[in-house]
């Protein structure tokens, strides 16, 4: 059984300080497992003064590209395109059958996200006032190897009990089933600079957040 954490902490793993010089916005990788309320945080941390993108909003905007929908419809069926883009439970069931499947699409999604992800970051240098810190929130950051790019990454998790509730409210499929393709909330802890538990209030949350806004522009 997956050892639920106590509280929220704060990992030694920080971020090298020399590789921030003054005046350099934070670049933070955000992560959590399915129901763990990373898009809360995601939510939370642009009030803070954070710019703040998801790469699950990036994806997509990817289905609905033409060179996207046509080379996703050539290699699993018309069935996975709906009207002007692409069905994701349809795609989903496609691309998860097998693991060359999901590595075609990783291929075929991942390049995309990542020049999406460079051209807003760069866009970020002629924002004045500056954001506290520039956060791109990734389901699978670690999983992905994408978090050697980051200066410091959050983790959320929440307890079991709180995921299975929030992830069948929202009509996903067995919690278990889908965690299988993703490391342990434990594994991403161990993995992020910092974890935030998030099992109370929005308000409680965002009160974690700040704080480590504060020690990323230290």
């Amino acid at each position: 059984m997956e050892r639920e954490p106590t509280s929220w902490s704060i990992s030694p793993k920080l971020p090298d300080p020399e590789g921030q010089a003054r005046g350099v916005i934070p670049f933070v990788g955000l992560t959590g497992g399915i129901g763990a309320g990373k898009s809360t945080a995601l939510e939370a941390l642009a009030r803070l003064g954070a710019a703040c993108l998801s790469t699950d909003r990036v994806v997509h905007e990817l289905y609905e590209s033409a060179d996207v929908r046509e080379a996703v419809g050539d290699r699993f069926g018309s069935e996975v395109l709906s009207d002007g883009g692409v069905d994701r439970g349809a795609l989903a069931r496609a691309a998860f059958a097998t693991d060359e499947s999901r590595h075609w699409l990783e291929q075929l999604l991942w390049p995309r996200v990542g020049d999406r992800m460079g051209a807003w970051r760069e866009d970020l240098n002629d924002v004045q006032p500056p954001p506290r810190a520039a956060v791109v929130e990734v389901p699978l950051l670690f999983e992905s190897g994408l978090d050697r790019g980051f200066d410091a990454t959050i983790a959320v998790v929440a307890p079991e009990e709180i995921r299975e509730q929030r992830a069948s409210g929202r009509g996903h499929e067995a919690l278990s089933e889908r965690s299988s393709r993703q490391l342990t909330q434990q594994e991403k802890s161990q993995r992020a600079t910092y974890t935030v538990i998030n099992d109370a209030t929005e308000s409680e949350l965002e009160t974690k957040l700040s704080a480590i806004l504060d020690m990323l522009q230290r």
